[in-house]
């Protein structure tokens, strides 16, 4: 067997275009590079019409090979199906159904070698002072606009600045480019790099940054310094700028740029306080060339870095809009999951119920429980404010009223342990309106209303009744006083719990629908089930806010007894 050198190839990458539209990247390697459905390719492909291995990548004479391995659908580059192919940069892959995965194959650095090739300034006079030739200057305008397009599809934001660092050296011959954002009042290094496309560290940036802060804060468009070798021409702003013994430094302001403008445009922000960092470089032994329209390519760049860092913003404004969206989606659903799943619809006591959050948590809570075969009892509560702190609170309210007995004694309690602690840990700031009952089989009716909305009882042949406040808000007042209200029902009897977002709900007129609607709905179906009544006076809501989105959450719970039903 002969011997030889073994070929590196160049380092290529994937963007992966999933269904959703997401982008990510995924570097190629291993080769082969496995394509497919199954567990064990490389790229997995979650759709259950690409085949199981639907296709590989392979390098061969210096090239990458793309292959088809016999797949049901097939493999289609740049719109062509292939049973085998080299790659070149930027090609598009499919998978030969539609709204399924697609891949740009990308090799690493190439489209950005090819762009940075056109800015350098080969085209400008050999006579220094000159001007460029118009369309050299187009020539190089036109890269930069390639640059920014081509930019706009990385998935690294370092990666992206990097380049604009790269082009804006290329553009001005300068030897260093750094690349400075605003944290606070300072500035923070983010890109230092040299000519040669090396790193540089954060203290090789010498000149004093109070330099750079001041064209920040003086908004000047562009801020550039030649000095004479000799000390004999140039401008002096800064004594120790001239002991560095540099010739030429630049410094290009970063703006923050309003992408929201309407139709795909983008304006930028004036407010001095929007800069959002600043585009640097210097040299120590020639002079940065600023002649020929390479100030104007130079601020084309940073818009191009600022359009970038601006995005970046967004999109992580967006991932962390996300995330809170998911969390509250599942504080949503936990929160719905504590609800009770059934209500009794038969036997001598029944009840119909639902909680309607304004936003994604809420602040209501109600529950029915069984103390026995004798008693059942019933909760609504209501949390002032709105959101994630409103429905901790509560949950930490169903907790203490989750384990009861057939005792008033226990439930006033409760309500007194649960008006300390949440005083003590809140001050007054937090607070629950509550309202609990016990009704027992033989009509004997224990309940305390602790500032919540009075409840309704509703008798068959249609004479009502308030139930009242026998205290204040659970959490308002430390020494708060709660007593137990008694009441005796008769078959046919209704209760009518409800929480002030009911009452409340508005129309487009800004109208309440207030107690008056609901007492007139709720007799209308006096002598109905209270299932009936239930949706009775949710119809009634719906029609008269039109179903507009509400501010408040809706929670609303009908018990009936029928003690002829007994077993």
């Amino acid at each position: 067997m002969g011997t030889g050198t073994v070929e590196i190839p160049q380092s290529a990458s994937l963007i992966v275009i999933d269904p959703g539209g997401r982008r990510s990247k995924v570097a190629l390697h291993p080769l082969p590079f496995r394509i497919g459905r199954q567990p064990d390719n490389h790229l997995i492909l979650r759709d259950t019409r690409a085949s199981r291995q639907h296709a590989q990548i392979l390098f061969e004479n210096g090239a990458y090979v793309l292959e088809d391995t016999h797949s049901r659908y097939g493999v289609w580059v740049n719109g062509k199906r292939i049973q085998r192919q080299e790659l070149h940069n930027s090609d598009r892959i499919e998978f030969g159904v539609p709204e399924s995965y697609q891949l740009v194959f990308a090799l690493d650095g190439a489209e950005l070698s090819r762009l940075m090739e056109q800015l350098t300034p080969r085209d400008l006079p050999a006579s220094p002072g000159g001007s460029s030739p118009a369309a050299g200057n187009l020539a190089r305008l036109r890269a930069v606009l390639e640059v920014g397009r081509a930019l706009e599809t990385s998935l690294s934001t370092d990666d992206v600045l990097s380049s604009v660092v790269d082009a804006a050296l290329a553009v001005t011959g300068a030897e260093r480019g750094f690349l400075l954002l605003r944290q606070g009042a300072e500035l923070a290094t983010r890109v230092a790099r040299n000519r040669q496309g090396q790193p540089l560290s954060d203290s090789d940036l010498q000149v004093p940054r109070r330099v750079l802060q001041r064209a920040l804060e003086q908004r000047r468009d562009l801020l550039s310094m030649n000095f004479d070798p000799q000390g004999q021409a140039g401008i002096r702003p800064e004594q120790s700028i001239a002991d560095l013994e540099l010739r030429s430094v630049i410094s290009v302001p970063l703006v923050r740029i309003n992408t929201s403008a309407g139709a795909g445009a983008t304006s930028i922000i004036s407010t001095a306080d929007q800069t959002v960092g600043v585009l640097y470089m210097d040299s120590r032994i020639g002079r940065a060339d600023l002649a020929g329209g390479n100030r104007e390519l130079l601020q084309t760049l940073a818009i191009e870095a600022s359009t970038v860092l601006e995005n970046a913003r967004l999109l992580e404004e967006e991932r962390a809009k996300q995330k809170i969206e998911e969390e509250l989606n599942l504080a949503r659903s936990i929160q719905r999951s504590l609800l009770p799943r059934q209500l009794p619809s038969a036997g001598w006591f029944r009840a119909a119920g639902n909680s309607v959050a304004s936003h994604q948590v809420g602040g209501d809570y109600f529950d029915v429980l069984a103390l026995g075969t004798d008693c059942w009892t019933s909760v609504v509560a209501d949390v002032s404010g709105k959101g994630v702190s409103s429905a901790l609170l509560a949950s930490l309210v169903q907790g203490a009223f989750i384990l009861g007995n057939a005792n008033s004694e226990a439930m006033l309690a409760r309500v007194r342990g649960l008006n300390r602690f949440l005083f003590q840990r809140t001050e007054g700031e937090k607070y629950a309106t509550v309202f609990c009952c016990m009704l027992a089989r033989d009509g004997r009716l224990q309940y305390l209303n602790a500032g919540h909305c009075p409840p309704l009882v509703v008798h068959p042949e249609g004479a009502w009744e308030y139930l009242e406040t026998t205290g204040t808000p659970v959490g308002l007042m430390e020494a708060a006083e709660f007593a137990i209200g008694e009441k005796r029902l008769a078959a046919g009897d209704k209760i009518v719990i409800y929480s002030d977002g009911l009452t409340e709900a508005q129309n487009s007129r800004g109208e309440f629908f207030g107690r008056k609607r609901l007492r007139q709905s709720a007799l209308a179906h006096a002598q109905s089930s209270c299932q009936d009544m239930h949706e009775a006076i949710q119809n009634a809501v719906t029609t008269f806010t039109e179903a507009a989105p509400q501010s408040d959450d809706l929670t609303l719970v009908v018990l009936e007894y029928q003690p002829e039903n007994a077993g």
